[in-house]
């Protein structure tokens, strides 16, 4: 069996990602949208956050084998992500160095993010801004970027285009191969 084909979107909380991966899903009917923010409340039912008991593995360790789990199965994905610390981006890179990833940078600009953080009401002020100083920040090399503060269509447009070109997506490789991983 094939491994599933796995688009992976990668940007700052509130960059748009969520909602670029719906509309994604809505325009490719093979694929299905698995979230981190999805996974995360997945754990937190598992676990008494006030009372301290509290896995003590990363959430994000968990989720990066349940992309591979669904791609071993032949599952085609559109993943959003956060790759916001060291910890993270090296369990992606080492959990999922071997399967087929298209690789996408979310961005928008900062008045943008802080925008959506207001408007949402269930982000951290300035999470988003902090995570800036990470994310985009370790020498990525994306098979697309796309800015989502424009029409979402376009977004959208661009990356469904740009994959249909691609017989085999470079980004995911060659950051790897870059010592990315090796310096974390």
């Amino acid at each position: 069996m094939n491994k599933g084909k796995i688009i992976l979107l990668n940007g700052v909380s509130s960059s748009g990602k969520s909602t670029l991966s719906k509309e994604l899903v809505k325009n490719m009917p093979d694929y299905f949208h698995l979230s981190i923010d999805d996974f995360d409340t997945i754990i937190e039912k598992m676990e008494n956050r006030e009372g301290g008991h509290l896995i003590p593995i990363p959430t994000e360790h968990f989720f990066h084998r349940s992309i591979a789990m669904f791609s071993d199965k032949g599952v085609n994905l559109v993943v959003d992500q956060i790759l916001h610390n060291e910890d993270t981006t090296k369990d992606c890179y080492e959990t999922l160095s071997d399967y087929p990833i298209f690789f996408v940078g979310v961005h928008c600009p900062r008045s943008v993010l802080e925008q959506r953080e207001k408007e949402r009401g269930d982000r951290t002020i300035g999470q988003a801004e902090s995570q800036l100083n990470y994310v985009h920040q370790q020498g990525e090399i994306y098979d697309v970027e796309v800015d989502t503060s424009e029409e979402m269509d376009l977004a959208v447009n661009t990356i469904v285009n740009e994959l249909a070109e691609f017989k085999v997506p470079k980004g995911w490789k060659a950051t790897i191969e870059q010592s990315v991983v090796k310096r974390l």
